[in-house]
């Protein structure tokens, strides 16, 4: 039986040897990436759609320090491990790889996805390792957006009612 802690890896490094193994059995990967702050249906859509496309999903999780770069000081609202957790814990999902540049550029290489899947707000010449997957005869998704849903609303939403009580 899979547990949660066989799904999260903290480097690629240590995913690559099952990813491995999946392409040697012939499965197609999908691979997505994000922050995945605090989980909402719109994630979880997305998520499920991204998987139906491949018969496995990784996906690249921002690290702490990433996700402090790109949102600001008071982001991530969940760390690292438990963000990571919450995601390997979704049916969808196969594996959870941390990264912590800017993109996951790197990680996109090392892994080499048959498929790339964004959010629809992601045009598909914009998605970050596209040229990647594109010129070794894969495919990129850019997958529609499911509009009010997103962390920064949910967060907005709390910090609103804390500040009507």
């Amino acid at each position: 039986m899979t547990t949660l802690r066989d799904k999260v890896f903290v480097t690629a490094e240590y995913a690559l040897p099952l990813v491995q193994e999946w392409k040697d059995n012939g499965e197609r990967i999908a691979f997505t990436n994000g922050c995945f702050d605090l989980m909402h249906v719109g994630h979880v859509l997305y998520l499920e759609e991204s998987r139906t496309l491949a018969d496995r999903l990784i996906v690249g999780l921002n690290a702490d320090s990433s996700v402090r770069t790109l949102k600001g000081q008071g982001r991530p609202i969940q760390d690292e491990y438990n963000r990571s957790h919450v995601l390997a814990a979704l049916q969808s999902v196969d594996m959870v790889i941390l990264f912590s540049e800017d993109t996951p550029y790197q990680l996109i290489q090392l892994i080499s996805p048959n498929i790339l899947v964004k959010g629809g707000d992601w045009k598909v010449e914009e998605i970050v390792g596209s040229d990647l997957v594109l010129e070794r005869g894969g495919q990129v998704y850019s997958l529609k957006y499911l509009e009010g849903h997103s962390t920064t609303n949910i967060e907005q939403r709390i910090l609103q009612r804390n500040t009507q009580e």
